[in-house]
């Protein structure tokens, strides 16, 4: 690891219903199951952890029980807490997840508890730290001037939310962005672009040059946009149980091998693979540990040259070294640097995708 990934956010507490549909207006509806879990940004830094990244938590947690779950959550995970408590206790999110694995959510009011402005600016962050903001710090004052205060010469990846990107300090933490990670609906909502490839570049002009963004997609994967290229990788095929979470997986483990030094296709590609096996689990914070995302890319890996072996030659292109096109689809999908032979789009002559099977499940 090349620095600490360290996430100025917050972290809450998820009051988790299972139901089997959401309530009509006026109904009601009987959960199946109902759990308090810490969540929110507890869930990117568990997954970056899992990852092997050494975690700072360098946001409010508050004096009352609510806290006191959050800062044991936290120890246990392995998370360093570098602030000291706020005034007021942490906050809490209702989260329904309906029959389909789709989540709905309720913030209270004060999810995002106060910072001490002073102890926040005489932390000692370095530019090979790697430090996480949210949109919903952007929307609490006065922790996000002194978030934002602290962006300049510091490596920044930016998740918006559901919205971050309409409040006051959203430029100015784009003015400082290396990598900016949004899901599909939000690129949407931030460009007005129903086509993500078109939304992703429009962001892209949007940070300092040689910054990057990445869209998360669901079951497709996601898609990067680095150097003027806009490129998927593809997503790892996985029977759902619950989404709750998933995009927080993918951005820790995104975090945590930009860290040790890759490439951001080849993290893309992880993270993938980290919220495919993330959402075959019940609850908000499930991410994999780095070894069943070695395996589950693994696995990806064999499929792929299966196919290619199984293939027969089929014109004089392939004669010569050149694999019919279907294989050059499939190779397309088997995303960069997963065996360092270099870019495998650029190896397969397509920038189409599909999907490899790939059953990443929890057992």
């Amino acid at each position: 690891m090349t620095g600490r990934f360290v996430h100025t956010g917050q972290v809450v507490i998820d009051l988790v219903m299972r139901v089997p549909a959401l309530p009509a207006p006026a109904g009601d509806v009987i959960a199946t199951s109902t759990d308090m879990l810490p969540g929110g940004g507890f869930n990117t830094m568990y997954a970056a952890a899992r990852a092997g990244a050494e975690v700072v938590y360098a946001g409010g947690h508050g004096p009352g029980r609510f806290g006191d779950t959050v800062r044991a959550a936290l120890t246990a995970a392995g998370v360093a807490i570098a602030l000291p408590p706020s005034a007021a206790d942490t906050g809490i999110c209702v989260v329904l997840v309906d029959g389909t694995g789709e989540r709905t959510f309720v913030t209270s009011t004060d999810i995002e508890p106060p910072v001490d402005a002073a102890a926040f600016a005489a932390l000692p962050l370095t530019a090979a730290d790697l430090v996480y903001v949210s949109g919903y710090t952007l929307l609490a004052e006065p922790k996000a001037s002194a978030v934002l205060d602290r962006l300049p010469g510091l490596r920044v990846l930016l998740d918006p939310g559901p919205l971050g990107f309409d409040a006051p300090g959203w430029d100015r933490a784009l003015a400082h962005t290396a990598v900016l990670s949004c899901n599909a609906r939000e690129a949407r909502l931030m460009t007005g672009t129903a086509d993500l490839a078109a939304a992703s570049a429009a962001l892209a002009r949007r940070l300092p040059p040689g910054a990057a963004v990445v869209v998360r997609d669901g079951a497709a994967g996601c898609l990067v946009t680095e150097d003027g290229r806009t490129e998927p990788v593809a997503g790892f095929p996985a029977e759902v149980v619950d989404t709750t979470g998933a995009g927080d997986t993918h951005c820790g483990v995104l975090a945590a091998e930009l860290l040790r030094g890759a490439g951001l296709r080849t993290a893309a590609r992880r993270a993938n693979a980290a919220a495919s096996i993330a959402v075959t689990r019940p609850g908000p914070a499930t991410a994999p540990a780095r070894a069943e995302v070695d395996a589950c890319s693994l696995r990806r890996d064999v499929q792929v040259r299966r196919d290619l072996r199984r293939a027969q030659p089929d014109d004089e292109l392939t004669r010569h070294g050149v694999a019919p096109p279907e294989l050059r689809r499939a190779v397309g999908a088997h995303v960069a640097g997963a065996d360092g032979r270099g870019d495998p789009q650029q190896l397969a002559g397509s920038s189409e995708t599909v999907a490899s099977p790939c059953t990443c499940t929890n057992a």
